[in-house]
């Protein structure tokens, strides 16, 4: 990378002013600085602490405890150098205490009488309090300490670049450019109504806070404003699409009921009020954009049906998008069963059809003779015109809100979109990322449905699990066995040819079968249709299986190095089981690597059985944008907000936001703000309709 020199007055100087711009950061520290995520002057004024040390209270030797980090202003009685390392013998008033380095250079420098300040942490290596290698200042004729007194930001940081020089130049931009940089754009109502602080000070405040109360207001502040900012982004987007599109209004109406008359059991009361909000919102003459969230197994392409049916009653087109192959086909077969006897003609769209079936297909909807497409995105694809396609449901597509609606517009002006998924999302990170959605949740399941038995199983204790197999087996039972890999991995992982070869010759009387990404859609097509007949006692498969196979006869299942799994993937394969009326199990097997991180996975898997609870640990665990695979797109990347921690704030921002735009739909009378939005979030949000 080549740099230039830069402007450095002040009115030349912008928010996005590259850093080499302050005096002292040429291009090695520039590119130093690179490592860290910052490259303009925004990025260093938002740099946030990774952590503060409390260095304000000094304490008397005598008071040193083991184990703490702790400062003291003391005098040296003694000092040596000896086999590379230095110590020394402290002392106050109130006692004595001991300091050592490790290097013999701190004696060439450090000598008996002088004063010291220190910080560090300290062991009872002796019977005296010791500072363990701690960082010290030579306090020559009284000298005021710089080293202790306040409370000290710690910065993440690179070999190149030491916490001091990372604090100069975050004190350097700050002192030169934070009165004509940081303008305040909220409100002023809000910033009164909250006894807010100015953006500026809370900025200087969390580079410096002089006390605990004054950061947390402080952080607050940043906090609420990426958060205020995303809402009305957001919000923005959501009313300028409804007001751009008129959607067809869908009603039920007779195969609606006949469907409904049809069922043999009794639906959930969460199934009914999500039926009912979804009838609401597609009655509306906006697009209806809508996420059903419910735990696996809960019933939620029922609810999708009942919608689609809405659509068939009222002359219109669904198309039921599932993210893979073999999903696309269950829910087919799955549709047809339930429709064909209303009537209603479904089809289903993949790319294993042969070119003579997709013609046909094609025609059908183009006609509108087919009133339910079932596919993947490839119902999206070119070639793929629908008469007059009026909703759409995404299953297991949790992106959507943000990412996908371009796709879905081109194939119709303005349809209802139900979005489906069964990882649950944290109410938090619903509201933040898909502020533009209505959600309906199922927080029930089907009656009579048994909660899965799960257990953690050591490396030691591998064989007994043939044992718990043989077991469920000889029931009739069927059995998933679960592995990372497919093939030989560089990693000791176990794969499914391996766990294949290994599971046939231990248990050779089971009938076994392997089923993995790499193998062609017809093979796993065929696999899947034989086990789900019966004909195999295990299935040995990579996370193909994750989403959405429904075996009700499969009542445990295997996975093989758990540790290596998230938490929303380890409860969407436990998922896989549980679907019928037996008692079902999953058994976790640990690895002789596991990771500290990875036997926490496994022991949230066994203490806790409700998926809203996992989502909540998950996000704690990994960030919303590894959970959304929304970092990409600047979604959720906060420099200060914490989603898990920061849900109060959001649910004022969001507040906030609503009642502005309820007020102010244009932000006519807030042009700072209209204009800090479009600079953050313009790209992301495609705010076109605000700019």
């Amino acid at each position: 990378m080549t740099f230039t020199p830069q402007p450095k007055k002040r009115s030349d100087v912008r928010l996005s002013s590259p850093v080499t711009v302050l005096s002292g950061v040429g291009p090695k520290k520039a590119e130093a600085l690179g490592k860290l995520g910052v490259f303009t002057l925004e990025d260093l004024i938002f740099l946030m602490p990774r952590r503060y040390e409390d260095r304000r209270f000094p304490k008397p030797l005598s008071e040193l405890t083991p184990g703490n980090i702790e400062c003291a202003v003391a005098d040296v009685a003694e000092i040596s150098a000896f086999n590379g390392r230095t110590e020394a013998v402290l002392s106050d008033s109130s006692g004595i205490a001991r300091a050592v380095w490790f290097t013999d250079k701190i004696a060439d420098f450090v000598h008996k009488g002088m004063r010291l300040a220190l910080y560090g942490p300290i062991s009872d290596y002796y019977v005296e309090p010791q500072f363990s290698h701690p960082a010290f200042e030579i306090l020559y004729k009284n000298k005021t300490p710089t080293l202790i007194g306040k409370i000290f930001p710690i910065y993440p940081g690179t070999a190149e670049l030491p916490q001091k020089a990372i604090k100069k130049f975050v004190d350097t931009v700050l002192e030169t450019y934070a009165d004509s940089l940081l303008n305040d754009f909220l409100p002023s109502r809000i910033l009164t109504h909250y006894k807010m602080m100015s953006l500026k000070e809370a900025v200087m405040t969390v580079h410096n806070p002089a006390d605990e109360k004054q950061f947390i207001r402080a952080r607050n502040r940043l906090s609420f404003d990426e958060l205020f900012l995303l809402q009305t982004g957001i919000m923005l987007r959501r009313r300028a699409f409804m007001g751009k599109y008129r959607a067809s209004i869908l009603r039920a109406g007779r195969i609606f009921r006949e469907f409904s008359d049809s069922l043999t059991f009794k639906m959930t009361d969460a199934q009914r009020i999500a039926i009912y909000e979804i009838l609401e919102d597609v009655e509306k003459p906006y697009p209806m954009n809508r996420l059903l969230q419910g735990d696996v197994g809960s019933g939620k392409t029922l609810v999708a049906i009942f919608a689609m049916l809405a659509a068939c009653d009222s002359g219109f087109q669904s198309a039921f998008m599932a993210p893979t192959e073999i999903l696309a086909q269950q829910h087919y077969v799955s549709l047809r069963r339930f429709l064909a006897p209303l009537g209603v003609r479904t089809a289903l769209l993949t790319g294993s059809l042969r070119a003579s079936e997709r013609r046909e297909i094609l025609a059908g909807l183009y006609d509108g003779n087919i009133s339910i497409a079932v596919g993947t995105h490839a119902l999206f694809s070119g070639g793929v015109t629908f008469n007059n396609l009026a909703l759409a449901v995404i299953d297991e597509q949790h992106r959507f809100g943000v990412l996908q609606r371009g796709e879905l517009t081109s194939k119709a002006k303005a349809p209802h979109v139900l979005a489906m998924t069964a990882t649950p999302i944290p109410r938090t990170l619903v509201m933040s990322i898909y502020g533009d959605l209505e959600v309906s949740t199922l927080n029930e399941m089907p009656k009579g449905r048994k909660s899965i038995k799960t257990s953690a199983v050591m490396p030691q204790e591998f064989k007994k699990v043939y044992g718990m197999i043989r077991e469920e087996v000889s029931k009739g039972h069927q059995v998933y066995w679960v592995c990372p890999l497919i093939g030989e991995g560089e990693r000791e992982l176990a794969n499914v040819i391996a766990s294949y070869e290994m599971i046939s010759s231990a248990m050779p009387e089971m009938r076994a079968a392997v089923i993995h990404g790499q193998l062609p859609i017809d093979e796993k097509s065929r696999v899947m249709s034989e086990f789900s007949a019966g004909n195999i006692d295990i299935l040995v498969a990579t996370t193909v299986i994750e989403v959405g196979v429904d075996v009700p006869n499969a009542t445990m299942i295997v996975i093989q190095d758990a540790g290596q799994f998230g938490l929303s993937q380890l409860h969407q394969l436990r998922g896989r089981v549980g679907r019928g009326d037996s008692q079902s199990y999953c058994v976790l097997l640990e690895n002789e690597g596991i990771t500290d991180s990875g036997r926490e996975r496994i022991s949230a898997m066994v203490e806790i059985s409700d998926g809203f609870e996992l989502s909540e640990r998950d996000l704690m665990q990994r960030g919303p944008g590894e959970i959304c695979g929304t970092h990409q797109h600047g979604v959720t990347d906060f420099r200060v907000a914490e989603l898990v921690r920061d849900e109060k704030i959001l649910e004022l921002a969001r507040d906030e936001a609503k009642s502005l735009l309820d007020d102010d739909p244009n932000l006519s009378n807030e042009p700072e703000l209209k204009q800090e939005i479009l600079r953050r979030l313009g790209k992301v949000l495609e705010l076109a309709s605000v700019s």
